[in-house]
């Protein structure tokens, strides 16, 4: 990060006192402003368009003026959302949200099963309001953000890269790739004639990405945000919550949490491995231009990948 971009973005948008938090897509920056603490980002050159996070921005803040708990966009000095920088990098800063992760990857989740449950549940109830709000909402002239439809994540270029030449991959791996993702598509396409519920979704609901105070559930961070099958955001719920000993429990919480607001099919259901495996994809080629992370997570990532698909098929 060049101080030169930072120094810009707090001056565009009246923040001191920068504290690093992460980068992955963008770099974020805690932040301190007249109203209290922000979150500043520094959005990832070419991953984003202006027009497309622009997109991002009007949807959290209808959302938010919905009643829904998530980080209001911050308007710059001069009032626009998105601020350029000196190298053409774009910034925008949001609301700090009160609460913390309901967890860490990898770690064991705090709490009871019980309570466990208790909190997907109420998980699966906050994805089913954001999909309630957004279906009420009219998006305005110039609306643009990727779509996360069986072209975006099996075409010949998908959003997340062409996962199949991920270079950890063996032959027979690749063969195998190659077959689930040709049945993919076609469920895809059945899934997609018989009217799968299908719109803008978060497409990201991490642990890292949905914060907890108390019994209030905020989901942060949309930057992938796009038009998708909404039963993906339940599929990125799960992706860090496999293999515990309480899986199917957390997953059937969720979908619970999700019916008490909303329509869930069980056909929608019945393909969320599938959906699992569509983000393992994604993941795979995701991680291939970002080897910053390390070499080995090329190698990590796949083996997810294939497994899912072993499964898959």
């Amino acid at each position: 990060m060049k101080d030169a971009n930072l120094k810009a973005a707090l001056t565009a948008f009246a923040a001191h006192a920068p504290r690093f938090i992460t980068e992955s897509e963008n770099a974020v920056y805690e932040v301190q402003t007249a109203n209290g603490k922000a979150a500043l980002r520094l959005h990832r050159p070419g991953y984003q368009s202006e027009a497309a996070i622009r997109s991002e921005l009007w949807w959290v803040q209808a959302l938010a003026n919905a009643g829904v708990s998530v980080p209001k966009p911050i308007p710059a000095r001069d009032g626009a959302l998105i601020a350029t920088l000196p190298d053409d990098r774009l910034a925008s800063m949001v609301e700090w949200v009160p609460g913390a992760p309901y967890g860490v990857y990898g770690e064991p989740l705090a709490g009871t099963g019980p309570e466990q449950e208790a909190l997907f549940g109420r998980i699966g109830q906050a994805i089913a309001q954001l999909h309630n709000v957004t279906d009420t909402l009219t998006l305005p002239p110039g609306f643009q953000r990727h779509a996360w439809d069986s072209d975006g994540f099996l075409g010949d270029t998908p959003f997340w890269g062409r996962f199949w030449e991920n270079p950890s991959l063996t032959d027979d791996e690749v063969t195998l790739v190659q077959r689930a993702r040709a049945v993919a598509r076609d469920r895809l396409r059945v899934f997609r004639e018989n009217g799968a519920d299908y719109g803008l979704i978060h497409a990201d609901v991490l642990r890292s990405n949905t914060y907890v105070d108390g019994d209030r559930v905020t989901l942060i961070d949309f930057d992938d945000c796009g038009f998708g099958f909404r039963i993906y955001d339940l599929a990125t719920l799960m992706s860090q919550n496999e293999g515990l000993d309480n899986t199917p429990a957390l997953q059937a919480a969720a979908i619970e949490g999700y019916r008490r607001d909303r329509p869930l099919s069980d056909e929608a259901v019945a393909l969320l491995p599938m959906f699992l495996m569509l983000r393992r994809f994604a993941s795979m080629g995701w991680i291939v231009p970002r080897r910053e992370h390390g070499s080995d997570w090329v190698r990590i990532y796949a083996d997810r990948a294939v497994k899912a698909a072993r499964r898959f098929l």
